[in-house]
């Protein structure tokens, strides 16, 4: 009688082993993505990681995670994921861009920079292809990349089927989707915002720099060819079960987002933010995570009002920004060259020559990555020292003169 009794208590306390022992290894899932376990109230593995980096409590990441506001990208096929999370209460994320090219196809050199990325503190990695065979690439990342991975299905398409993009189908665009998810990769970027609508406006408000989004102007172009709606928004549903299955980010991409200052808040920016809110509200009934790029090139000026209708048409989604770093930095060598022309152009000049003879030989990687921040530094504080030591008048008068 007590042998069996336990051998009962065996198989109660050790079934989770059992079961995974019989089922290859592969850990139980009673929930779709880190959503729908944040709303039924399962403390996953990945979230118990992220609020002890983030020095939260299990259940305030929790509440965030089910709201919406924070995105924890894992699928379940990335086997080497340390997992992070993005958004609202958070640490601030890098995002390193990289990928072989036409030009530059060496795969040993793109794995050395991933590498080197995650040793300098990038979370998530964006492979951003456009050249050669991608899959087995993606898959090595999966399998020995800490990382988040994140990938833009409309660049591989093209490349995956070797056909031109006039071509394509609506399917061929949603099939390259599903490979990336079944491939491990945590999130996906997506220009759903923009639609045949938006082929109106743009030729209607005349943008100084029309699509800068590579990703939205093919999206744009193949809609101009084919006379078709735009495959990614026709089809969101589709996509979103897929994302579902495979606990995918879906990141809504910015395909009208501001090349220029002339450009911010348009339109056509504003308009593509609206639909983005409604995708976001979309995926989230299917506990498929959310995080929204933007704002693009805008004025310093702009900057908090872009934030503030970002966060109040997407609920709160994690917003992945592109584009007020460099203009600030632009702004301000832009106003050292209205005021001081040579002397904020010989100090980038100086700085990016240094960063070549000393930094990029001994340093590698390190030396290109803190380049531009150093000479940003530097431009920066020079302009700000003269701003606040002379009158904005006696230097203007000096550039007249000169002129």
């Amino acid at each position: 009688m007590f042998p069996c009794i336990e051998i009962c208590v065996f198989l109660l306390t050790h079934y989770n082993l059992i079961f995974n022992f019989f089922n290859g290894g592969k850990h139980m899932r009673n929930y779709t993505t880190q959503m729908d376990a944040a709303r039924k109230g399962i403390v996953t593995p990945e979230i118990e990681i992220v609020a002890k980096k983030e020095n939260m409590t299990t259940e305030a990441l929790m509440k965030l995670v089910a709201e919406g506001k924070v995105a924890i990208c894992a699928n379940k096929n990335h086997t080497s994921l340390d997992p992070e999370g993005v958004g609202s209460m958070l640490r601030t994320k890098i995002n390193v861009n990289l990928g072989v090219s036409r030009d530059c196809k060496d795969y040993n050199i793109e794995m050395e920079k991933v590498m080197s990325a995650v040793n300098l503190g990038a979370k998530p990695i964006m492979v951003l292809w456009s050249h050669g065979n991608t899959q087995p690439f993606r898959q090595k990342l999966t399998h020995e990349c800490p990382a988040m991975i994140g990938t833009v299905p409309v660049y591989d398409s093209v490349i995956h089927y070797q056909r031109d993009l006039a071509t394509l189908t609506a399917q061929d665009f949603i099939d390259v989707v599903r490979l990336h998810a079944e491939d491990g990769v945590d999130f996906v970027t997506l220009h759903c915002g923009i639609t045949r609508k938006t082929i109106e406006q743009i030729r209607k408000h005349k943008r100084k720099m029309n699509i800068v989004s590579r990703g939205g102007s093919l999206v744009f172009a193949w809609m101009c060819m084919t006379g078709e709606e735009n495959p990614f928004y026709e089809h969101y549903d589709e996509i979103l079960d897929i994302c579902e299955e495979y606990d995918v980010t879906v990141s809504l991409g910015d395909a009208c987002r501001p090349g220029c200052l002339a450009d911010a808040t348009d339109v056509c920016q504003i308009e593509e933010l609206v639909r983005l809110g409604e995708l976001t509200k979309r995926a989230w009934e299917k506990n498929v995570q959310v995080m929204v790029e933007g704002p693009g090139h805008v004025p310093m000026d702009q900057i908090a009002a872009n934030m503030k209708v970002q966060q109040t048409i997407c609920m709160g989604a994690p917003f992945y920004v592109l584009g007020p770093l460099f203009v600030l930095r632009c702004a301000m060598q832009g106003m050292g060259r209205k005021i001081v022309p040579v002397m904020s152009s010989t100090i980038e000049l100086i700085g990016k020559v240094l960063a070549v003879m000393i930094l990029t030989p001994r340093l590698g990687y390190l030396g290109v990555t803190i380049t531009e921040p150093i000479i940003w530094f530097c431009c920066t504080l020079m302009l700000s020292i003269m701003y606040l030591t002379t009158p904005v008048e006696k230097l203007v008068e000096k550039r007249r003169a000169a002129n």
